[in-house]
């Protein structure tokens, strides 16, 4: 079943984080990922968490994000990231079904 990495970066260095946004989505491709989302407009609607950039990849189950997330070129990649940002990430998997409303 489908899964979602969810991103929330604070960069703190835009020219190095820069070479990570140029790199990822080839990466990203080699496994099937999709972006859902990636920096565009967020508005809290409850609670204290205050997202800086945030970004959702659509990947084709949690399997292949655990091999994006390990894979060598990707592992190289990242460490321009946490160079360049503060970054919280997590990965979570989609319904099997769609909740029904009553």
């Amino acid at each position: 079943m489908p899964a979602f990495l969810i991103a929330d970066i604070d960069v703190n260095d835009p020219d190095t984080y820069a070479n990570y946004i140029k790199a990822n989505p080839d990466i990203v491709n080699k496994f099937g990922g999709r972006y859902i989302a990636r920096g565009g407009a967020v508005k809290v609607l409850e609670g204290d968490w205050q997202p800086r950039r945030t970004v959702v990849i659509e990947f084709p189950d949690m399997a292949t994000i655990e091999a994006f997330y390990d894979s060598p070129e990707y592992t190289e990649l990242r460490k321009i990231r946490w160079q360049s940002a503060d970054s919280r990430l997590v990965a979570i998997e989609t319904l099997d079904e769609p909740i029904e409303r009553p």
